[in-house]
């Protein structure tokens, strides 16, 4: 499949600030279902911003603006070449597995969430397992818009029992450690089917399964990833992959505006069901 990226990122602010700096973790690296064929992030005056590799193997383009200014923008614009590979990761990694067994504040295990994973326990094979987790956090965290934010934790979203795909990533990544198993946070893209613009980009999962590998669980959508998904960043939970992250010098209150859209470029069989972003 191939799909192409639009995104646009537009800081406004009600007075001057002297300086904006941040972190973007949305390039994709290739693997064996993933080609890169353009790809560009750029600010507001069209520049191509700077770029290096983080530890986890991301790459991070930098945007720094050193004046005093009230509008700032960042632009991610691409195309990529995609293949169904069942949720299957196999892509150069800088870190072992296990390093991905690190409990993170957002991920930190409470009784609800070893319930949780021990619900799945009974299942004969490990990716059976991870597979059941899956399926059974939107039945305990109702995807819905609002109700949580950035710093909601695994255990938080459990109790609530209301979320968003960065939730259910967080409270699988959290179970599936309990489960004794490398996970970790994906930050990436998500072409839904339809031409709409999006307020953000998708989140989802990752577990370590011997013999097949990193292998990707959404269970906003309970599915693996498929052909329709664009990774750009992985860290052990939101904060290690945010897709942007940064600091300002100010007292200034800020705007933002979000604009994502993901298109299957014309000849593609356009038959991915609609499903949540």
């Amino acid at each position: 499949m191939r799909l192409q990226v639009q995104h646009r990122t537009a800081y406004r602010y009600d007075a001057p600030i002297a300086y904006a700096i941040q972190n973007i973790r949305l390039s994709p690296r290739p693997f064996d279902g993933l080609k890169v064929l353009r790809w560009s992030v750029q600010g507001e005056t069209g520049s191509e911003l700077p770029s290096y590799v983080d530890g986890y193997g991301n790459i991070i383009h930098c945007h720094t603006v050193n004046r005093w200014h009230q509008q700032a923008a960042i632009v991610v614009s691409g195309e990529v070449e995609t293949h169904d590979l069942n949720g299957v990761v196999t892509a150069p990694e800088p870190l072992p597995a296990f390093f991905y067994q690190r409990i993170t504040p957002l991920t930190e295990p409470c009784e609800a969430l070893q319930a949780l994973a021990a619900e799945s326990e009974g299942l004969a094979s490990l990716i059976d397992r991870l597979h059941d987790l899956m399926v059974r956090i939107p039945q305990r965290v109702i995807y819905e818009i609002g109700e949580t934010h950035a710093a909601t934790t695994a255990s938080e979203a459990l109790a609530a029992g209301r979320g968003v795909c960065q939730d259910h990533a967080h409270v699988f990544i959290a179970c599936a450690r309990l489960l004794g198993v490398p996970a970790r946070y994906v930050s990436g893209y998500l072409w839904t089917g339809s031409e709409e613009n999006f307020e953000a980009s998708h989140a989802w999962a990752e577990a370590f399964v011997p013999d097949l590998g990193w292998v990707g669980f959404d269970p906003a959508n309970g599915v693996s990833p498929t052909a329709a998904y664009v990774r750009t960043a992985v860290g052990l939970d939101y904060w290690s992959a945010a897709p942007l992250r940064g600091l300002r010098q100010g007292t200034a209150r800020e705007t933002l505006e979000v604009s994502v859209k993901v298109t299957a470029l014309a000849g593609q069989e356009q038959t991915q069901q609609q499903v949540m972003s």
